[in-house]
């Protein structure tokens, strides 16, 4: 493979790397976390809720500012997972097992790891119960509990998955049963889902998309496939300028879109897929497969929908600018299960951990915050096995772009950056607190242009 380096020259791509090296140098090795003491606390002065990339990067930040015995992580699973590369994975460009790591290897050395689930939020009594009868009360509360996938909301689903030419890039379980789908694939109707509710990473339904189409045409298969892209929405991406360029991929490659249209049920034994109209409700369309790529409906954590802290609609209820919850200032949140309205993006993430940072830094200080988060998020729209085109944007949905050229041009340097960099910032810079965006790197070059 073409070394990055090769691709993407110049002096200010030099200075990108000394930066990331200084960070890393800065950035002190992560210790091998075993788990929950015997003599676990039941007060820390920052609770973390979720062990997601939200919830480690600010244990890991917030472990600077008040030590590391005073920071807890309430987290069940033993494995943690970088799911923008799934993309990826389910088109056998990258293996699973590069995905995952131990949680215990990415929890911050010192910082307790609480193994286990939270069942209950009590903001006015400044505590939280687990799963295991446990009540821990906290000074400062960050909620990072993510997102929730529900299949079951389509009818035959989860249960399906157990029958051939049906994948999911959402999950862990299913993600490579998306590979198995596309090398098994012979001739007849490819789809691609997006359900009507918010997602996490809302490119991914159709990158996967491009990735199967780029395979066909490798394999000798496309003149067989009948490549179908049913989308619940009513544009291909919500930002015009890299909707444009997506537009233009769609009428070359002959990808056929249909708006409007909502994945009610599976038929896995028969390989048929249901769709409702939804500017028709109740009209419904039956398309058979050979392959099918789910992308699930998706809500809030249930344990938030109906906690003190959430909004009508389920969401962490946060100040769009400084992610200090609306109605208790010691509780903020971060990541997919807030409800700011930007993108639902790892990228999103780091650009709001920064923020988060500064801010709870001032309400320490009894402080009012001042800086703000512009929305910033970033979505690498794979559209082929050496092409990307990198979509950054903010809350108004306009392009806000690191680079000093045209992102919506499909780019190898900007693959390469999502299939390698992207990764190794994420577990080397972004988990230990050091990476809050590349809103410097916007200064940077556009300084060097001006």
């Amino acid at each position: 493979m073409t070394p990055l380096a090769a691709v993407v020259s110049g002096p200010r791509v030099r200075l990108f790397a000394c930066f990331l090296r200084l960070g890393c140098q800065q950035a002190k090795p992560l210790q091998l976390h075993t788990g929950a003491s015997l003599a676990a606390k039941n007060h820390y002065e920052v609770l973390v809720l979720g062990g997601g990339s939200g919830g480690i990067t600010m244990a890991a930040r917030m472990k600077r500012k008040v030590g590391a015995e005073n920071v807890a992580i309430i987290e069940p699973s033993e494995r943690h997972f970088y799911q923008p590369i799934w993309t990826l994975v389910g088109a056998g460009a990258k293996p699973l097992a590069s995905s995952g790591r131990p949680t215990a290897s990415v929890i911050p050395s010192g910082v307790e790891w609480i193994k286990a689930r939270v069942v209950d939020l009590n903001p006015d009594k400044n505590c939280i119960h687990t799963d295991n009868d446990k009540e821990i009360s906290y000074k400062y509360l960050i909620i990072a509990l993510g997102i929730q996938l529900d299949y079951e909301k389509i009818k035959g689903l989860p249960e399906g998955f157990a029958h051939p030419k049906i994948g999911s890039n959402y999950s862990v379980k299913t993600v490579e049963k998306t590979w198995k789908a596309l090398q098994d694939f012979k001739e007849g109707n490819a789809i691609f889902t997006f359900p009507n509710t918010p997602v996490k990473c809302a490119g991914a339904p159709q990158k996967i998309m491009y990735l199967s189409e780029a395979y066909f045409r490798k394999t000798g298969k496309r003149s067989k496939a009948n490549i179908i892209f049913n989308t619940s929405l009513g544009a291909i991406f919500g930002v015009k300028k890299y909707a444009e360029a997506l537009q233009e991929i769609i009428r070359e490659r002959n990808l056929t879109v249909n708006y409007k249209q909502n994945l009610i049920e599976v038929r896995a034994d028969k390989q048929e897929a249901v769709f409702e109209n939804l500017d028709k409700p109740g009209e419904t369309q039956v398309i058979s497969y050979e392959m099918l790529h789910v992308t699930p409906p998706m809500s809030p954590p249930d344990v938030l929908k109906t906690s003190p802290v959430a909004d009508a609609a389920g969401w962490v209820d946060v100040d769009k600018d400084t992610l200090q919850h609306k109605r208790y200032p010691n509780v903020f949140g971060i990541g997919d299960c807030t409800n700011l309205p930007t993108s639902k993006t790892a990228a999103a993430v780091a650009a709001q951990s920064g923020i988060l940072d500064r801010t709870i830094s001032l309400i320490m200080k009894n402080q009012t915050p001042v800086k703000k988060y512009d929305g910033y998020t970033s979505c690498p729209l794979v559209t082929g096995y050496n092409r990307v085109i990198l979509a950054e944007f903010d809350y108004n949905a306009q392009p806000l772009e690191t680079f000093p050229f045209d992102q919506s041009k499909e780019r190898l340097s900007m693959y390469l950056m999502k299939a390698d960099m992207m990764p190794f910032l994420y577990w080397n810079v972004m988990l230990r607190g050091y990476w809050g965006g590349p809103a410097f790197l916007r200064k940077l070059f556009h300084l060097g242009r001006s």
